[in-house]
């Protein structure tokens, strides 16, 4: 009730209740004004920081010094130094530091990247080079649009060609499903934009060091007896590191890897085993069983595979018996042992997530396959590449880190990458228990006495040469300590430059232990569960989310139409492809003289040594490695293969990567591309042009693509094509030579040593000059459209092409056609007289890989190269008949073809290259046809007899190691080459064109539908049947039938020519990666019948235009 008063005086209550009231409102009207005052405030702050990058930026590009000094620096893929990553108001000297980039430009962690200039403007006037600089970059524009989505500095791009990021991005909705599948494309292009380091960490570690031309200093140059697998446990490496599925920086500084010893191996197993050049009957092979099952191209996440014996590792088994082998027998390999057998192993996965670009979260999962309980010990170990011990001050040569225990984590601290902690969920202080956990079984449980952190030095155990010590905590100490029991060779005071964690665990059967670990760097500390420290639900929640971004991110490349083999496949070979990125440290001067602090090696080397015509190489990078183990050096023609991939899934890394090969620190100043460590002056096929245009066509849709990149490679390629020119074109009459031309032990003799009676003229040098004319071509008519300069140089290698064509085909009568075979063939000339070799290879099918069209929608608008092509073609009568013109028709524009062929020679080559009794496999296509199995070839040549004949399994001579064989394995490269060249016949043809496919008795088609059935068997090679038996694994049982191998892929370097399985080495992705494109290529066909109602729209779609292939479609 209401008292008297407020009866009296109602408004009395009303207005004591308001005057609350409105206290009340007027404390949240304060707190409500601060709070907007707060949240203007700190916009004001971030719009006034980015009005500085703004003003930073454009002074930046509006001084061309400030330009040459920062963004086309000799060192650019050097430069990752944090410790110098704060931002700085000093001004730039006259000398960059090739360690550090200019401190005015930088408030983050520095990049690796092969640098480039600014951006060609489409509105320039042709032939005006210097538009560009007269126009405001637009950065700024694009910053502004920017800073919604990223927050905090924005770092100096590596490359201004990537500043086509900025104008592409799009606004992310806010539900997860769309943030989990751009999180990994979001990744890639704040690496490329520089504002986050997401590639510093990655798969970088080499999988051998030991035996490599870069270890080697003896005195005959045997790089396997030098440094030994034995040896590596014992002896520090000088350029480089290897490991157990590990990762590195990207300058390998800091590694990591694990350890494993399964109580009966005589040694620690802290590397792959395999076995040297001359102890195998068919060379070096690795002997382990290892997968590499997934990584994004950020390598965000990633997984990879060890399969580990419970019995003794059988190294003197493998060794002896393939060493009693004869060529003719297979090779003996680790399963041939039955040490697999009852499931006697362990399975130890080895997953990598980053929460940050430098917080990488890790887990090591320990499975017991096995009927009985078993026990392993495992050792995760972080450790130093010894830069310190070599006596040279310059770039890259870091003083000793220091490592030691503080606390329950090990801390690191290196002069270049800074302050780091490393922590094991094993080891751990006390915390309160977590009541929700109390069921959770933990690493802890299976231990057999406690974890501990036991540390020693990466340095050299001189005692196994009979020296001494500095002291006694060397790089084999972990392998005494566990092996041996000696307590006395880890250092007491838990410092080093090499720690692990050591682990005993006792493991039930059929039981997994997971081991959590955690490195990142101090400044990037995670946040600390309370419970758990920084091994909380967040950890899991990183591993979780990785995982789904990278199935998303795959999502989005892989088309739905394959099948769910089929994506196991692709999503491996992607795997395998992003695994074997190494880290590449070479230095051809400084190696041939030897280190100041070490034994000198003989005189003599540093005149007549190995590569000693190539002391400018110097490399320092992450470069893409045909197979980690057995080729863990670059080959310039593979890596164009691999490029080729890589622009499916990350086109930056591969222009990069092509750019790099053309670096004046790589290509030699005469044009010549190196070709590999043992001898960078070998000859490769020429292909990297083509692959500089299938990686650009990839990095944009038409009319938004890098031209940036294509006119830098272009410049370099036009050296690489004169060497070729002045260098392989003997007699001046456009008939290459070139040597073994990457395809080894396909000829009658090495075609690599000089002949001291006559010369070599190869249809495959020939042809691949040929090849190079029309890349070369395409690239300088697309420059053209924006660059009227490059005209002229267009029409040089229409006219080039010409010539070539002419040359094949007719001088001397016929040219290098063989007319009684209907292929192409070398030709041996000693003095006056000629001698064919009519072999059924590889080398006369290369000719058909020379292909291309030329639309006349894109000769009109180039006014001089069409009035000198027409002018060509009505004057030269000679050479102009080697050129087709097609009218335009319902398929296809009017264009020009040009092929190395004639049209009938096409005809007969596919004729044979279509028969299953001479190339035709089920599997793909042979190198040698199989006609010389009953047909061997024969020559006597000064008295020496020599033979050619067909050959499908592994190499039965011993020509270039005997590790490979082109004498009738199926290749992949080269089948993905002839499945291109027959889609451009058939864009050039259509149906009008068509074959028997097989060609006895195979039905009537075309060629683009040969060209997928022939995609089709060549990817089957990697797909199970219906009693699980893949090809590639031999119809072997464990990789058919146990859940636990059945999945499992291994993407050889070639195959057999008969049966499909895998030879060579088994980890080549590397270029057998190709099988992804290949896939691709094949659910996108499928797309396209799956809506038979738009095939021809989606036709127009894949050909964008007249001068790509269906297999160079851009994805959507």
């Amino acid at each position: 009730m209401a008292s008297k008063e407020e009866k009296k005086n109602p408004s009395s209550s009303t207005a004591s209740t308001s005057t609350g009231s409105n206290n009340n409102n007027n404390n949240e009207n304060e707190k409500g004004k601060e709070d907007l005052l707060s949240q203007l405030k700190a916009k004001d702050e971030e719009i006034s920081l980015l009005q500085r990058q703004i003003e930073e930026f454009k002074r930046m590009m509006s001084s061309p010094t400030s330009i040459l000094k920062n963004k086309i620096g000799r060192r650019a893929s050097f430069k990752d130094d944090p410790v110098s990553s704060v931002a700085s108001s000093s001004s730039s000297t006259s000398s960059v530091s090739e360690e550090k980039f200019d401190k005015k430009f930088e408030v983050s962690e520095n990049f690796e990247g092969t640098e480039k200039p600014k951006t060609i403007d489409p509105n320039a006037k042709s032939g005006d080079h210097n538009a560009n600089a007269r126009k405001e970059h637009p950065l700024k524009a694009s910053l502004n649009r920017m800073k919604a989505k990223f927050k905090g500095p924005l770092r100096q791009s590596h490359t201004l060609s990537t500043m086509h990021l900025f104008q592409k991005k799009k606004a992310m909705e806010n539900d997860e499903a769309t943030i989990t599948k751009e999180a990994e494309q979001t990744r890639l292009e704040e690496e490329s934009l520089r504002v986050h380091n997401w590639k510093r960490w990655g798969p970088y570690l080499s999988d051998r060091q030991w035996g490599t031309v870069r270890e080697d200093y003896s005195e005959d140059g045997n790089c396997w007896n030098y440094f030994s697998h034995d040896q590596s446990r014992s002896r520090a490496y000088r350029w480089g590191e290897d490991g157990l599925l590990g990762i590195s920086d990207r300058q390998c500084r800091m590694c990591f890897g694990i350890a494993l010893w399964n109580e009966k191996d005589p040694i620690l197993k802290e590397r792959l085993f395999g076995l040297t050049g001359p102890e195998g009957n068919h060379g070096e092979d690795v002997k382990e069983q290892y997968f590499y099952l997934e990584s994004t191209p950020t390598h965000s996440y990633m997984k990879a595979l060890y399969k580990y014996p419970q019995a003794e590792f059988p190294y003197e088994q493998l060794v002896k018996a393939n060493q009693g082998r004869p060529k003719t027998e297979p090779e003996f390999e680790l399963l041939d042992t039955g040490i697999f057998d009852e499931s006697k192993y362990f399975d130890v996965h080895v997953e990598y997530a980053k929460e940050k670009a430098d917080d990488i979260c890790i887990k090591v999962h320990v499975s017991n396959r096995g009927p009985e309980e078993s026990t392993i010990h495992v050792l995760p170990t972080l450790w130093a590449r010894n830069t310190w011990s070599w006596g040279y001050q310059s770039e890259g040569n870091w003083s000793r880190p220091t490592m030691k225990v503080e606390s329950h984590r090990v801390t690191v601290d290196h002069e270049s990458l800074g302050m780091h902690h490393f922590e094991v969920d094993t080891i751990q202080p006390p915390r309160p228990k977590d009541a929700s956990r109390k069921d959770v079984k933990t690493a802890k449980s299976y231990l057999v006495k406690d974890a501990e952190w036991i540390f020693t030095e990466n340095e050299s155990n001189n005692e196994i040469w009979g020296g001494q010590n500095e002291t006694p905590y060397v790089k084999d100490s972990f392998h005494k300590y566990v092996i041996h029991k000696d307590e006395e060779a880890v250092n007491p005071k838990k410092v080093g430059t090499k720690v692990a964690c050591y682990h005993v665990l006792r493991i039930p059967a059929g039981e997994t232990v997971t081991i959590n670990l955690r490195m990142y760097l101090k400044k990037e500390a995670p946040t600390l569960d309370i419970f758990n420290g920084v091994f909380g639900d967040h950890f899991e929640k990183t591993f979780d989310r990785r995982k789904k971004e990278s199935t998303a991110f795959y999502d989005s490349k892989i088309p739905a139409t394959l099948t769910k083999e089929e994506r196991n496949v692709s999503m491996q070979a992607y795997a395998g492809l992003l695994w074997t990125k190494q880290f590449y440290h070479y230095r051809v001067k400084e190696w041939l003289k030897g280190d100041p602090n070490t034994v000198k090696p003989p005189q003599h080397r540093e005149q007549t040594g190995r590569n000693v015509d190539w002391g400018h190489l110097d490399t320092r990078d992450i470069i893409s490695m045909p197979d980690c183990w057995e080729y863990p050096w670059f080959a310039v023609w593979d890596l164009a293969f691999h490029c080729v991939v890589f622009a499916y899934i990350d086109v930056d890394f591969a222009k990069n990567q092509l750019l790099l090969m053309l670096r004046e620190w790589y290509q030699h100043p005469n044009g010549a591309l190196p070709a590999y460590e043992f001898n960078f002056s070998d000859v490769n096929p020429p292909v990297h042009a083509w692959a500089c245009w299938r990686v650009y066509k990839q990095s944009g849709p038409e009319g938004q693509r890098d031209r940036v990149f294509l006119a830098r490679v272009f410049q370099k390629l036009l050296l690489n094509f004169t060497w070729w020119v002045n260098r392989k074109d003997i007699t001046g009459k456009n008939i290459f030579g070139g040597g073994f031309l990457g395809l080894d032990n396909i000829g009658l003799f090495d075609r690599s040593k000089p002949s001291t009676t006559g010369y070599l003229e190869q249809a495959d040098g020939t042809a691949w000059m040929g090849f190079y004319c029309i890349y070369m071509l395409k690239i300088a008519l697309e420059l053209s459209l924006e660059d009227l300069v490059y005209e002229d140089v267009a029409s040089k290698f229409f006219e080039h092409f010409v010539s070539i064509a002419d040359a094949l085909n007719t001088i001397g009568g016929s040219g290098l056609w063989e007319d009684n075979t209907g292929f192409y063939a070398d030709q041996l000339k000693v003095g006056n007289e000629q001698t064919k070799l009519p072999i059924r290879s590889l080398v006369g099918l290369v000719p058909f890989f020379a292909i291309g069209n030329i639309p006349l929608s894109k000769m009109v608008p180039l006014e001089g190269f069409n009035r000198r092509t027409q002018w060509f073609l009505n004057n030269r009568l000679d050479l102009a008949k080697q050129i087709s013109f097609m009218e335009e028709r319902e398929h296809n524009q009017a264009a020009y073809l040009l092929a190395l062929p004639t049209l009938e020679r096409a005809k007969r080559v596919l004729v044979r290259v279509f028969d299953e009794n001479e190339f035709l496999s089920d599997y793909g296509i042979r190198s040698l046809s199989k006609y010389h199995k009953d047909h061997p070839f024969h020559l006597n040549l000064q008295d020496e007899q020599l033979s050619v004949e067909y050959v499908p399994g592994e190499s039965t001579s011993g020509m270039f190691g005997g590790n490979s064989n082109w004498r009738g394995p199926i290749w992949y490269p080269m089948n993905f080459l002839l499945i291109e060249a027959l889609e451009r016949y058939h864009h050039f043809y259509g149906d009008s064109l068509t074959g028997d496919f097989p060609s006895k008795g195979g039905e009537r088609t075309t060629l683009g539908d040969c060209a997928y059935q022939l995609n089709t068997r060549l990817v089957s090679v990697f797909l199970p049947d219906k009693e699980g038996h893949r090809p590639c694994h031999d119809r072997n049982a464990l990789f058919a039938k146990d859940p636990h191998w059945k999945d499992l892929v291994l993407f050889y370097e070639y195959f057999h020519g008969d049966s499909g399985k895998g030879l060579g080495a088994s980890h080549q992705t590397g270029w057998t990666a190709l099988a992804a494109v290949c896939l691709d290529d094949i659910g996108r066909k499928r797309m396209n019948l799956c809506k038979k109602d738009e095939s021809d729209s989606d036709s127009d779609d894949i050909l964008e235009d007249e001068t790509e292939s269906p297999t160079e479609e851009k994805k959507a």
